[in-house]
């Protein structure tokens, strides 16, 4: 890393950047101040207390501890102890004479210290120790936020799954217990012969067959899930996955009502690669179904359509195209009151059935994740296309071979 590339990191970054220097001689820490303020940002104390203080109000400053061994009180090795249980993204570097080298040996075996620098220092050496100390730490602020990205998600997923799940084995426990309801024993000797009476011709096989669809799709969305949750254990990368892919696994695996199917068409023409695993984006995508669907059962149209394109679209106006997937039905459409609130609280104009309105925000939590965004545009009678736009890649498009 050049010197022009560390400022620009260090300058840019909201993370640790500070280095905290601590030595009970007064002029030694001015000496490092004076030197090395020019290049770092340096801040000093004269011992441990001090030293404890100043991290306990800014320690998601300081990236880099360096401290003196010998010093009044506790010395180095015991701060840099207590750093490592309360700071662990600070490097930990150690200052010693040469007859301490043999302490601060045994502390850098024994975890406490990273490295260790001989007095007096060597300028070359301390500033390119520094610098790669202070990227070690910015490293280390970047793993444990990706693990609580990971966590968020994951309890966010949960969340949405354990809603999601409910509904279609609601309905499959629905129509099994219809059906036994409607169950007879045989009057005519036939053992191990069961009836079951219809109100019209077809309805226990209508029975069986959505309970079937609905029972495939929970399963489906617990085996999202619980990839989720090995994927987030292991830290695995994210796969490939085009997005013709993920609409068509959507058409082949939700449970569509009768005649739902044939309301759909797909649009999968500009196809691209897609951020993420494929779990949580089936979700979503599901998820804009579905709210599509019920919009259109609850005032349909003389023709009901949904309608699902790959395209390439700008968020706003000025900004450069994108990678984008468009859920698009002539529904009833959202009124203007609710549209402002979709992605900020929970708004649902289904609550009497069930609704949560935790699905757009749970939508919205993914795509952001991936550093996307989310599009609602709709006119009420006319219908709503949700819009989500996916990060700027070096080559996400599928050239037609």
């Amino acid at each position: 890393m050049t010197q022009e590339e560390y400022k620009g990191v260090t300058e840019g970054s909201r993370g640790p950047h500070v280095v905290l220097m601590v030595d009970d001689e007064p002029q030694a820490c001015k000496w490092f101040a004076r030197l090395y303020g020019g290049e770092f940002a340096v801040l000093t104390t004269g011992g441990v207390d001090e030293a404890l203080a100043l991290l306990a109000q800014r320690g998601h400053e300081v990236a880099v501890l360096l401290t003196d061994y010998s010093m009044p009180g506790r010395d180095g090795v015991a701060l840099l102890g207590e750093v490592r249980r309360s700071y662990p993204h600070v490097a930990r570097l150690l200052m010693s004479a040469y007859a301490d080298k043999d302490v601060a040996m045994s502390a850098i075996n024994q975890g406490q210290v990273e490295k260790m620098l001989e007095k007096p220092l060597d300028d070359a050496l301390t500033r390119q120790v520094l610098k790669e100390s202070i990227a070690v730490s910015l490293e280390r602020v970047r793993q444990q936020q990706l693990v609580e990205r990971r966590a968020s998600a994951l309890r966010d997923t949960l969340g949405f799954l354990a809603h999601e799940v409910t509904s279609p084995l609601a309905t499959v426990r629905g129509y099994l217990s219809a059906m036994r309801d409607r169950h007879r024993d045989s009057h005519d000797g036939q053992d191990g012969v069961a009836h079951i009476e219809q109100q019209k011709p077809g309805d226990v096989l209508f029975m069986i067959d959505a309970a079937q669809r609905r029972a495939t799709y929970a399963q489906s969305l617990v085996s999202t899930f619980v990839q989720s949750a090995r994927d987030a254990s292991r830290g695995d990368a994210s796969a490939n996955l085009l997005a013709s892919d993920l609409v068509r696994a959507v058409q082949e695996e939700y449970p569509f009502e009768p005649g739902e199917a044939d309301c759909l068409s797909i649009d999968t023409s500009a196809d691209f690669t897609l951020p993420g695993r494929r779990d949580l984006l089936f979700l979503v995508l599901c998820t804009l179904v579905k709210n599509a669907f019920i919009a259109l059962r609850t005032t349909p149209p003389l023709r009901p359509a949904l309608h699902i394109e790959l395209t390439r679209a700008a968020p706003a106006t000025g900004l450069p195209l994108q990678a984008a997937l468009t859920v698009g039905d002539n529904g009833p459409g959202i009124a203007p009151e609710v549209l402002s609130r979709l992605m900020v609280e929970p708004v649902t104009t289904r609550a009497e059935s069930g609704g949560s309105g935790m699905g757009m925000l749970f939508c919205h939590r993914v795509i952001t994740s991936l550093g996307g965004s989310i599009g609602v545009h709709s006119n009420l009678g006319q219908g709503t296309t949700v819009t989500l736009y996916f990060p700027p890649a070096q080559d996400t498009s599928v050239e037609e071979t």
